[in-house]
């Protein structure tokens, strides 16, 4: 089914949305696109999140000549669920499908978080099926498993049985003055615990060898890492980042959400990587 919606305003401000939502190919889609799209952005979300995090971005006049499509992924916001939990390859596998659906052959990948590792995994396993990445905080040390870290800390019973709960009331406390926090609240409640649980393993343990920096720099696709500061990606992951020789754009002052807390900063420093010469068409 397809409907037109409402804003959906995160913190209760930014422009208003003009994006098609609709449920197709399997997934709660939000997109926009012009007549003739210069190229197509997919955003991918965190852990826990969903779609719903990049709604102002995709109001973005700066952005107007791009074909924007924000899935929710599978496990995560209003995309059905078919029972089996999500692990960070099954996501990989399932955008890939979502690509062939559209019929899109190299977007910009822009994946935030736990986004930002898929988005890494795809172009390891698929370079054809990216032009270029843009990591917006991804997990690189174990520093950045804040809530990941906690719940792989807990056995699924308990997190099923009073873990989660109990991280959604801390969310939904800091969301009190935090409005990338509040709007986080919001679409954990839509997650599947068991997907949560599984992607937040997984993520503790891709970030325990301290290797991820090293792999978005063999990266045969172009990447750029951009990072919210202070709050954003931790000090060990940053250096990281250096030595490997990422290159890292800079949002300031921003936490880990820095689209949400300096949306004006950072979609300019999106523009500037999109119009750079010889960029993604």
């Amino acid at each position: 089914h397809e409907a037109r919606l409402g804003p959906r305003l995160r913190g209760g401000a930014g422009p208003v949305n003009p994006a098609r939502h609709s449920v197709r190919h399997g997934f709660y889609l939000r997109e926009k696109a012009p007549a003739e799209p210069r190229g197509t952005i997919v955003f991918v979300h965190g852990l826990g999140e969903s779609g719903l995090c990049f709604e102002d971005l995709l109001g973005r006049p700066e952005l107007a000549a791009w074909r924007l499509i924000v899935p929710d992924l599978v496990g995560y916001g209003r995309t059905p669920r078919d029972g089996r939990p999500r692990g960070l390859a099954d996501h990989v596998t399932d955008l890939v499908g979502l690509l062939d659906a559209l019929g899109i052959a190299r977007p910009v990948v822009l994946g935030h978080s736990m986004g930002g590792v898929v988005a890494l995994m795809l172009a390891e396993r698929r370079p054809d099926r990216a032009a270029l990445v843009i990591d917006v905080d991804g997990n690189t040390s174990p520093g950045d498993c804040v809530y990941s870290g906690r719940a792989a800390a807990l056995a699924f019973a308990d997190f099923a049985a009073g873990g989660h709960a109990a991280m959604l009331d801390g969310i939904y406390r800091a969301g009190l003055a935090d409005a990338a926090q509040r709007g986080y609240y919001a679409s954990q409640r839509l997650c599947d615990p068991a997907t949560f649980h599984r992607n937040s393993t997984e993520l503790l343990a891709q970030s325990q060898p301290e290797d991820l920096a090293r792999r978005r720099a063999a990266l045969p696709v172009p990447l750029v890492y951009i990072a919210g500061a202070p709050g954003g990606a931790c000090r060990r992951s940053r250096t990281l980042l250096d030595a490997a020789g990422v290159e890292v754009v800079e949002i300031r002052p921003a936490g880990h959400w820095p689209f949400i807390d300096r949306p004006d900063d950072f979609t300019a420093a999106l523009v500037r990587v999109l119009d750079r010469p010889g960029g993604p068409a």
